[in-house]
C-alpha cells in the first residue's frame, strides 16, 4: 500500500480546541483515504499534524476506487477516515457498511442538520452550489431561468448544456428534484431537458461553462466552484471566459438552490478511532475550514468562516434544506430516469 507521510506545515496560528483539549503532545497515526487532490490540503493535514504530534499518512485516489478498497479491506483495512467528494458517494459507503457513527458535540454544534448524515455517520466540511449559468451577451440575470424546473421549458430547445447523466453532481442533482416534486414530474423534466441540449453531453462542467462563453449554448448547469476557479485562474483565458457568462442561483422564491459535499467519515474498522474523531472535529475549526473550501473555491459548511473575493462575489444565496441523505438515495432512481428520458 503507497503511504505519504505529512509533517508539520501550516498556519502558525492554528485550532484553540485542540490545543486546549489536548495540551500534551499526542503521538500516534491517522490512516486517511482522500478523494480530494488540492494543494491547500497539504498545509490543511500539515497543520493537523504539527497541533496533535498525530502524523497522517494519505492514499489519494478517485472516490469510487477509494470505496472499493475499502471494501475489499474488511475488517483488516488500516483506514481511519474517509474522505470524499458527494454526498452520493461518502452515502454509498455507508449503505455498504463501510462507516461507523461518530458521537461529537463539536461536529454536531459545528455541521449543518442538513448537510451531515442523520445517524452521524458523515459530515459534510465543504458545499457547492448547483447553479445555472448563462451568456451574458444573450441574456440577462432577470431573463435567464429563475427555477431548475424552468430548464425544461421549450424556449430553451437547443440551447443548454451539461455533462452526462452517468456523473454523479447530475445524479444528485435529479434525486433531489425527485424528493421535491416526484418521481413522475422529474421524469418529465428529465425528458425536457434531454430535448433542450444543444449537444451530446460531454466533458465536465468547466467544459460547459466554456462552450457557453463561446456561443454554443445560452445555458449550462456547473457547481459554482468551477466557474470561482476560472475567476481566480492565473490565465488570462480562463479569466475572460468566466468574465464572458453570468450565475443565477437557482430556487431562490422557493425551496433554494441544491448544494452538494465534500465530506468525511470514520471508518467502520479504524484501528486509531480517537485520533480520527479529533481530525474530524479539526476539520471544523475556523482555519481548517478555511484551507478546506479554499482548496476548491467551495462553501466552508460553518458560518462566519470568510470567503475568497471571488467566492464572496457571487453573493448570499438560500439553499435548500433538504438533508443530503435523502438526495444521496435517490441517486439511482435519477439515473434511471435519466437513462429514460434520453439523457446519456
Amino acid at each position: 500500500m503507497k503511504r505519504r507521510v505529512l509533517m508539520a506545515a501550516g498556519l502558525s496560528t492554528g485550532v484553540s480546541f485542540l490545543v486546549s483539549r489536548h495540551s500534551q503532545a499526542q503521538t500516534g497515526t491517522l490512516n486517511l483515504y482522500s478523494a480530494r487532490h488540492y494543494n491547500t490540503d497539504e498545509a490543511l493535514y500539515g497543520n493537523f499534524a504539527d497541533l496533535s504530534g498525530i502524523k497522517i499518512n494519505r492514499v489519494d485516489a478517485e472516490p469510487d476506487p477509494l470505496i472499493e478498497r475499502l471494501k475489499a479491506e474488511g475488517d483488516k483495512s488500516p483506514c481511519d477516515v474517509l474522505i470524499t467528494t458527494d454526498a452520493g458517494r461518502i452515502e454509498r459507503a455507508r449503505q455498504m457498511g463501510l462507516l461507523q457513527p461518530v458521537t461529537s458535540a463539536v461536529l454536531a454544534k459545528a455541521v449543518p442538520a442538513h448537510l451531515r448524515d442523520p445517524d452521524n455517520n458523515w459530515f459534510g466540511f465543504s458545499k457547492r452550489a448547483r447553479v445555472i449559468l448563462f451568456n451574458k451577451e444573450k441574456l440577462t440575470a432577470a431573463t435567464a431561468p429563475q427555477n431548475y424546473e424552468d430548464l425544461a421549458d421549450p424556449k430553451w430547445k437547443g440551447k443548454i448544456l451539461i455533462r452526462s447523466s452517468g456523473h454523479i453532481y447530475n445524479q444528485s442533482l435529479v434525486g433531489s428534484l425527485i424528493a421535491a416534486i416526484g418521481v413522475e414530474k422529474t421524469e418529465a423534466w428529465a425528458k425536457g431537458m434531454a430535448a433542450n441540449l444543444a449537444r451530446p453531453s460531454r466533458g465536465g462542467d468547466t467544459d460547459q461553462i466554456k462552450g457557453v462563453a463561446a456561443g454554443e449554448a445560452e445555458l449550462c448547469v456547473s457547481n459554482t466552484y468551477y466557474s470561482v476557479n476560472l475567476m481566480r485562474s492565473k490565465k488570462p483565458e480562463d479569466r475572460e471566459i468566466a468574465a464572458k457568462v453570468g450565475i443565477v442561483f437557482p430556487n431562490q422564491s422557493n425551496r433554494g438552490t441544491h448544494v452538494n459535499i465534500s465530506g468525511g467519515a470514520v471508518a467502520k474498522y479504524a484501528p486509531n478511532k480517537e485520533a480520527a474523531v479529533k481530525f474530524m472535529e479539526y476539520l471544523v475549526s475556523p482555519p481548517a475550514q478555511k484551507y478546506f473550501a479554499e482548496g476548491n473555491s467551495e462553501f466552508p459548511v460553518v458560518a462566519g468562516v470568510p470567503l475568497s473575493a471571488e467566492l464572496a462575489s457571487l453573493g448570499a444565496f438560500k439553499e435548500d434544506q433538504l438533508n443530503a441523505r435523502v438526495y444521496a438515495q435517490n441517486n439511482a432512481e435519477a439515473l434511471k430516469i435519466m437513462d429514460r428520458a434520453g439523457w446519456k
